[in-house]
């Protein structure tokens, strides 16, 4: 036994050790591209090729190779090798660059004895890099003191979530179970109710892997079943992992997880910035509930884990004098602390019961036999059928090997016979199995005759297996209709693209989900009862649009292009149908003209339901005055409310403070409005939504609004004498209401916000607002007036004195008692204003601004706020 604990090359060897997310791989592809030369060691063929892709992005196809067991891609320029562990070369080969990826697989039972020996011999030239977790760093001094040792923390943070059943899982979930039944169960159970599930097994190729990720990646579906194969460096977009079992079998017996292989799972929710959560799922009805203990939960988040304290070993140099000396050999102790003689692998097993037969063993002799024969029995078991059944097929394959070559024509019917696409999941994967182990014997430089075409038909054959699992897994896991369908219950709903056909079917995303039979939804007959409520959701969010699409292209194929006018339904000038009142102002009832009445009853009922649907479409800019029209027939709202509702609604949306009762609505019914849209402004209570284009010019057209209507509905028009609907006076021009409100509410914010002193009773008024609205100082003074603001005078400059003047103090006072601005935060200083009143002026005082008494507190306050109002302008 020889043990190498310092590198024959005098080079950097660095141990970067933590948990999950470290960016520890990402380092150490950044560290190879570094070097002229290079080559990873990694424990899955599925993350050699994910990082083979990476690099070949980096430095190009001809500078990289992948070798696994059943796959090698090597040009002959290639300098940055892609290996699993047990296909990298043991020394390094001589490569600038070498690292070892998930190290802490040295203390697994079936494998570690591999990562033991690469972890011990494979040094680069330049710079050695050991990954893995921190549990491996006491092995890491024990065995190779000349380490560097790197500690990295995760990027993002891990969060027990505790238990939850399947159907309250978050998207973007990782369920993790460790049996293939397992897989199916949950799979099957996230298609019937989720719309499907991606699936991830280590048994996959990698071709399917890919295709099965890609699902979930692209958001098709919202969830990704598992086994523990994706604890090895898989990086998803998965934000939660929950663990459909806490135990597995560990080749000898059923035992719980320990907390590292738990955190190496878990770890996989949260990339990078991104936090991540995990936890259990719920609803198993077999035995106890499924929970983490307190102490698992610490080690996971903390991860804090109990260090390993010895790595499994065999002998990586067995002699080949015989076949008792090589199993000898691979049976034998190791000498040196911290390392334990590895359980009896599969190969060993194979190698052990073989050599009992003496139809086989009387003929092996030589060191090269015998070193020939142990290679075959290294053939791994890609079946997972056990080691008397994989000895069987390393038997049947050591007859063909003895005499020399096996045959090409041979190996190409074999490789033909398992490229048959037919049959469902359990099929194909059992076929992917065994091509799997025709392309390790393919790879190998002495066992098949044509050995490069055999491997190009055996990558053909599994890609074309892999494509068909792929499509077995998605057709079975993945419901795309009700994957769709669920996508669309949630807040992107409005981005699904809905769509009638001309056939009159209904699809969402391109799955159809029903159809119209004249303007009523029938759901697709052939849908299980568990997408109907679906469905019939969907339609429910969507069908307004569509049947308006409908009803839009009907009348415009009968009558052509439809407008309202005067209360009128015209085509061109000619009258349609006439609008006639109905239940409310804003639900017109439609009446067909006596010339359309002549129709075939038949007709003129389909055509009197398309421009019904048609008018719905026309009506919706009035849907704020229909919400308040329904409200004042709501018991919630109260005898007070629904009397300033019903004067809202029959104003069409605004009316005076004056005239809107406001001194009988209680308080607690503001909120009650304001989820309306109603705003209670100084001079107006008005719905801002009513104060656009549309609904002010479709009002008219109703006949609903006699007054005339300003068609931009611009903030500030020339003309006040008599504002359109919708607008204030504000002296010779005329202001919108809500934008009036707009520069009251910013002068009483001011006023809040300015100190009051014996020397200053006022306070500033910005008139920029204004002027950017295109209001005129002199008609912006007016308009403040209606709403109890005063300015004061300018004040010149002492003659001798030059510079902008002071600004101009303005004062509020309420004009009526029941004006009182909306906000709570002017109340207050309201009232202050008025308890108080004027105090002597000081100096220069007068100049700012008229003195006015007190207004007194009683039913009084207005008249004397008119007296003070003759005062001021005096």
């Amino acid at each position: 036994m020889r043990i190498v604990t310092k590198s024959h090359f005098d080079s950097r060897i660095r141990a970067v050790l933590g948990p999950t997310n470290t960016g520890k791989t990402h380092l150490a592809i950044e560290r190879m591209c570094g070097h002229a030369s290079g080559a990873i060691g990694f424990p899955l063929r599925l993350l050699a090729r994910e990082v083979y892709d990476k690099v070949c992005r980096i430095k190009g196809e001809a500078q990289c190779a992948l070798i696994t067991g059943e796959e090698r891609i090597e040009p002959p320029s290639a300098r940055y090798f892609l290996c699993t562990a047990e296909a990298m070369p043991r020394n390094g080969g001589g490569k600038a660059f070498v690292a070892l990826d998930e190290a802490q697989i040295g203390a697994d039972r079936e494998r570690g004895h591999i990562f033991t020996d690469r972890l011990l011999h494979a040094r680069g030239r330049d710079e050695t890099m050991l990954l893995g977790s921190a549990t491996l760093e006491p092995m890491v001094r024990q065995l190779v003191p000349r380490a560097e040792i790197e500690e990295r923390p995760r990027f993002s943070v891990l969060t027990h979530a505790g238990s939850a059943k399947l159907s309250r899982l978050p998207p973007r979930s990782a369920i993790v179970a460790f049996s293939v039944e397992q897989v199916y169960q949950v799979a099957e159970l996230l298609r019937r109710f989720r719309g499907g599930a991606a699936v991830v097994m280590g048994a996959l190729s990698p071709q399917t892997r890919n295709a099965q990720v890609e699902l979930f990646q692209s958001g098709e579906v919202d969830y990704i079943v598992a086994t523990d194969a994706i604890g090895m460096g898989l990086n998803l977009d998965v934000h939660h992992v929950a663990f459909a079992a806490l135990t597995k079998y560990d080749g000898v017996r059923q035992r719980r997880l320990y907390p590292a292989e738990m955190a190496q799972i878990a770890g996989r929710a949260g990339r990078h910035q991104t936090d991540g959560t995990f936890g259990t799922l719920s609803g198993n009805r077999r035995g106890a509930p499924l929970e983490l203990t307190e102490d698992e939960v610490y080690a996971i988040e903390n991860h804090h884990f109990a260090p390993v304290t010895k790595l499994f070993w065999r002998e990586p140099d067995p002699r080949f004098d015989s076949l008792d000396t090589l199993i000898g050999d691979l049976e034998a102790h190791p000498r040196t602390e911290g390392l334990t003689r590895a359980p009896e692998a599969i190969d060993l097993s194979v190698l052990k019961r073989l050599a009992e037969q003496d139809d086989i063993a009387r003929d092996i002799s030589g060191a090269g036999q015998v070193r020939r024969f142990w290679e075959a029995c290294q053939l791994p078991d890609f079946r997972q059928q056990g080691a008397d059944a994989h000895a069987r097929f390393v038997a049947r394959l050591w007859r063909d090997l003895r005499g020399g070559h096996i045959g090409a024509d041979f190996v190409a019917a074999r490789i033909s016979e398992l490229g048959n696409t037919s049959g469902d999941i359990d099929t194909l994967q059992g076929r992917l199995a065994a091509i799997r182990s025709w392309a390790y014997i393919c790879q190998r430089p002495d066992w098949v005759l044509a050995r490069d075409e055999m491997a190009e038909r055996a990558r053909a054959a599994e890609a074309k297996l892999s494509d068909a699992l792929h499509g077995r897994l998605r057709e079975r896991f993945v419901n795309r209709r009700t994957s769709v369908l669920m996508k669309g219950m949630g807040k992107d709903a409005g981005l699904l693209r809905v769509e009638l056909q001309d056939d009159g079917q209904v699809t969402v995303e391109g799955e159809p989900i029903g159809h119209l039979e004249g303007f009523r939804f029938v759901v697709d007959a052939e849908a299980p009862s568990e997408e109907r409520k679906l469905m019939l959701a969907a339609a429910e969010k969507h069908m307004a649009g569509l049947l308006a699409a409908k009803a839009q292209k009907l009348v415009s194929d009968e009558l052509g292009e439809l407008r309202i006018h005067r209360g009128q339904v015209l085509r061109g000038d000619q009258p349609v149908a006439t609008l006639e009142r109905g239940k409310s102002p804003s639900r017109p009832r439609l009446v067909m003209a006596k010339e359309l009445g002549q129709m075939d009853p038949a007709h003129r009922d389909r055509l009197q339901g398309a421009l019904d649907h048609w008018l719905e479409g026309q009506l919706a800019p009035l849907a704020p005055l229909r919400a308040l029209e329904d409200a004042a027939t709501d018991p919630e709202a109260g005898t007070e409310v629904r009397a300033l509702l019903l004067t809202l609604a029959d104003r069409n949306g605004t009316t005076r403070r004056e005239d809107a009762g406001l001194a009988h609505v209680p308080k607690e019914k503001r909120p009650f409005l304001r989820r309306l849209g109603v705003n209670i402004g100084s001079l107006d209570v008005f719905v801002p939504a009513l104060l656009k284009p549309a609904p002010r010019k479709l009002l008219r057209d109703l006949g609903l609004d006699r007054r005339p209507v300003n068609e931009g509905m611009e903030a500030v028009i020339e003309g006040g004498k008599h504002p359109p609907a919708g607008y204030r006076r504000a002296g010779k021009q005329a202001i919108r209401i809500d934008m009036a409100e707009k520069l009251f509410r910013a002068a009483h914010e001011r006023r809040a916000r300015t100190p009051q002193s014996k020397d200053i009773r006022g306070f500033p008024v910005d008139l920029a607002l204004a002027t950017s609205m295109g209001l005129l100082p002199e008609n912006f003074r007016s308009l403040m007036k209606d709403a109890g603001f005063r300015p004061g005078q300018v004040e010149e400059l002492t003659e001798g004195f030059y510079g902008p003047p002071r600004p101009v103090l303005w004062t509020w006072r309420a004009p009526r008692k029941d004006f009182a601005p909306s906000r709570s935060k002017h109340r207050g200083s309201q009232r202050a204003d008025v308890k108080k009143g004027p105090k002597r002026a000081s100096k220069g005082q007068n100049q700012r601004g008229p003195r006015r008494p007190a207004e007194p507190k009683g039913d009084g306050g207005a008249a004397f706020a008119g007296l003070a109002d003759l005062l001021g302008k005096s």
